[in-house]
């Protein structure tokens, strides 16, 4: 899609990410889609894809499924990638949202059940300490900016720093460290990698289930709260898409 025509007219058609399963089905609920039977995808994959018509929006919402060997969410980068290039191949959106929940930094000022507008994507553990190639690894992408989306909503705004562990190593805290992070993901940097190879506009939701720099372990944290602030995500995703619903790009 021509950046310059898709900015003079409104959003028609948004793709939304979403790496778990319990983060999706209550939004499927709320905009009433159904799943594809017919999948445009390759049968092969377990992606699943949801689809339907709110507020003259085609939204189309991906779940990557369960991984076909060991029937757990397929979460992670590769995963990520995979179906993000897919669906823009198939499905040509206007607009991608990646919403999911995420670590969060106390230290940075979040806490649990805070939910974030990402300013700015990175790789926290793509250490490749050769000149460029350093600069390539952390992959460092903007989020599209939202000035009137974020002064309609009570969001609050950081960065995001991704990587294909739930738990921290030291090198990944410094790495996040200098990534600026506030929360931290294991999807959105791979997203926003696809999203800028195609130049669509990508907008990054993330709602915090635990604190990373706290004192439980992440993942009793994490599974402890996952329910109650996905429904905080699903919430805030659901008023950003009511925001889009009649705009064009240049008014959010």
């Amino acid at each position: 899609m021509d950046s310059q025509l898709l900015n003079q007219r409104p959003i028609s058609s948004i793709l939304i990410i979403i790496a778990m399963q319990t983060e999706a089905l209550p939004l499927v609920d709320k905009f009433q889609l159904k799943e594809d039977v017919s999948s445009v995808f390759p049968k092969e994959v377990p992606w699943v894809r949801y689809h339907g018509i709110y507020k003259n929006l085609e939204i189309n919402l991906i779940w990557p499924g369960k991984d076909l060997a060991l029937g757990v969410d397929s979460v992670g980068t590769i995963s990520a990638s995979l179906v993000t290039y897919a669906s823009v191949q198939a499905l040509q959106p206007d607009l991608i949202i990646n919403a999911g929940t995420a670590g969060g930094f106390k230290a940075k000022g979040a806490i649990i059940g805070d939910v974030f507008l990402v300013s700015e994507c990175a790789f926290h553990d793509r250490r490749i300490p050769i000149p460029v190639f350093d600069l390539y690894g952390v992959g460092s992408k903007q989020a599209m900016s939202t000035p009137n989306l974020l002064k309609e909503l009570d969001l609050k705004v950081g960065k995001l720093s991704t990587g294909d562990s739930l738990d921290i190593s030291a090198q990944d805290e410094a790495s996040i460290l200098a990534n600026d992070a506030t929360v931290k993901d294991m999807e959105g940097a791979a997203i926003a990698y696809v999203a800028d190879i195609f130049k669509v506009p990508a907008i990054f939701v993330k709602a915090v289930t635990d604190i990373v720099d706290g004192e439980k372990p992440t993942a009793e944290e994490f599974l402890q709260n996952l329910a109650t602030v996905s429904a905080a995500l699903d919430q805030a995703v659901t008023q950003v898409v009511n925001f889009i619903s009649g705009k064009c790009i240049h008014e959010l």
